[in-house]
Formats: structure tokens, C-alpha cells, sequence
């Protein structure tokens, strides 16, 4: 499943440094690590909705 749109990193790091270019590439793995914490954390906030009997995923579930 793709969550993350690996061609936006690249920019979403150019913007996050505020014209601060030290950063200027971003390797290949960067994307699936992302992929990785991303369904993790939401594995983490579906069983915390479940736990709280809700059906709806919430952002205070993150």
C-alpha cells in the first residue's frame, strides 16, 4: 500500500528547512522508512479507537 508520495519528499524537505539548503538529496530508503512509521502508527491509533469502542479513526488516536 502507498502512502507516501516519494516524489513530494524531496520538496517537503526543501520547504521544512526555510531556504536552509544543507540538505540538498534525500536517499531512495528515506521513502520506505516513512511507509514504515507511517502504518505503524496507524496500527497504533486503529487499536486505540478500538480499545475505546469507536468505529472512527480520530487524529487524537495518533
Amino acid at each position: 500500500m502507498v502512502l507516501i508520495v516519494k516524489s513530494n519528499i524531496k520538496k517537503v524537505v526543501s520547504d521544512l528547512q526555510k531556504g536552509d539548503e544543507e540538505v540538498t538529496s534525500v536517499a531512495e530508503e528515506v521513502g520506505t522508512a516513512l511507509e514504515i512509521r507511517v502504518e505503524e502508527m496507524l496500527e497504533r491509533a486503529i487499536k486505540r479507537a478500538k480499545e475505546n469502542k469507536r468505529r472512527t479513526l480520530q487524529a487524537r488516536d495518533l
